[in-house]
């Protein structure tokens, strides 16, 4: 599964992790994270983050 980085902060995603505080369990692919999900650490919206290049 691909990861994600944060445009703003440099927060990566990783999909093996989730983010369990934000209510995303591990083994949630990026695709299926619900839109209103928002990085965090800077709080920004989900379409700020892209893929990262591995």
């Amino acid at each position: 599964m691909k990861k994600y980085q944060c445009s703003v902060c440099g927060y990566i995603y990783n999909p093996e992790e989730g983010d369990p505080d934000g209510g995303i369990s591990p083994g949630t692919p990026f695709e299926e994270i619900p839109d209103d999900w928002m990085c965090p650490v800077c709080g920004v919206k989900k379409e700020d983050f892209s893929p990262l290049d591995e």
